[in-house]
């Protein structure tokens, strides 16, 4: 409850910072994802502090935090934005997956090995995004970013997928999850932040996340083995505004913030992704040069064949069955017209 009130007083403070601006400005209060990540410090806080207010020429004034420096949960970030406690609130699509499972189809793992393959698929499941979001969450879609492939960490010697049988691994979404307990892997459900103690004390054994997102959360200093196999996808960022707010926007003001957005925040972060995977194995690595920092020195598995074909095997017979069951057949025939299309895949309907 605390951690509750705590919450709603920093949304509250974040609104009241905004009183003393000019009558004239579009006041926005905006809570990006996680703060000390890449996709944060690098795209999200220039775009809508600097950029954003910069392009209209002081009519949009911005109050900014993210969703850790509140103390609220990821999978919060959306149901309070969808209660207009703030204006404009992003996170991890696979956060609000308890309240909207079709949403689940936004990040296939195993199906994108590139970010172009990724953009792709994301670009043909936007508009069924865009639908849950005004649908379950009242808010319109901005953008949607990528986090970078999401990887497996290990403490202790792993040289396949059938290594991660029996062991205790922290998965970056449900489908994920899914997945790992299907290869017969203890899928555990262990906050982002909370990863390198639980890692540390051996109360799981490997995480999934993005290599850059656990470089520069210091995952290296708990853990020796990486495995390169994309078993969690590219957990997208999804932007999102409360569409009371967006509705109260003069069509010059939406046009704006629309074309800015895709611009100058979406466009360079799926840039950026294109060649993230090896800088972030370098410095995981050593085995390259590391441009971010420090090199660590984990030992780098790839996927083999075998590897690949179980693991697409594991998927197409299992995981996207038991989504169809969870998300229904409406949303599943959309996924399969669509994403399913472009990435050659297709749910079983029953």
């Amino acid at each position: 409850m605390k951690k509750t009130v705590s919450s709603l007083l920093a949304v509250s403070a974040l609104g009241a910072g905004m009183m003393a601006t000019p009558a004239f400005a579009e006041d926005l209060a905006v809570v990006g994802s996680w703060s000390s990540l890449p996709l944060n410090k690098q795209f999200e806080t220039p775009f809508w502090t600097e950029e954003l207010p910069a392009a209209s020429n002081g009519e949009i004034n911005v109050q900014m935090t993210t969703h850790d420096q509140m103390g609220i949960g990821g999978g919060d970030v959306f149901r309070i934005l969808n209660d207009g406690v703030f204006d404009v609130g992003m996170t991890v699509a696979d956060y609000a997956v308890g309240d909207a499972p079709e949403l689940e189809g936004l990040d296939v793992p195993l199906v994108a090995n590139t970010a172009e393959e990724a953009q792709a698929m994301v670009e043909a499941a936007r508009p069924m995004v865009e639908d849950i979001f005004k649908e379950r969450f009242n808010s319109k879609v901005l953008a949607i970013a990528p986090y970078p492939p999401q990887v497996v960490f290990c403490k202790g010697d792993v040289t396949s997928l059938e290594d991660l049988k029996g062991k205790k691994v922290r998965g970056s979404g449900r489908m994920t999850t899914k997945f790992l307990e299907a290869l017969g892997a203890n899928g555990v459900n262990v906050a982002f932040s909370e990863v390198p103690g639980a890692l540390e004390r051996g109360v799981i054994d490997c995480a999934v996340t993005g290599a850059g997102s656990g470089y520069s959360a210091g995952w290296w200093e708990v853990s020796d083995h990486l495995m390169t196999i994309p078993l969690g996808g590219w957990d997208p960022v999804v932007t999102a505004m409360n569409f009371d707010k967006w509705n109260s926007l003069s069509p010059e003001m939406q046009k704006l913030i629309t074309d800015e957005v895709n611009s100058k925040f979406e466009a360079p972060a799926w840039a950026a992704a294109a060649g993230a995977l090896e800088a972030d194995i370098a410095c995981l690595t050593g085995n390259g040069t590391c441009l971010a920092g420090d090199p660590a020195s984990m030992t780098l598995v790839e996927a083999s064949d075998a590897d690949l074909a179980k693991a697409k095997e594991i998927l197409t017979t299992v995981v996207l069955p038991e989504w169809a069951e969870r998300a229904g057949a409406d949303w599943v025939k959309r996924w399969n017209d669509t994403v399913g299309k472009t990435v050659g895949v297709a749910v079983p309907l029953s």
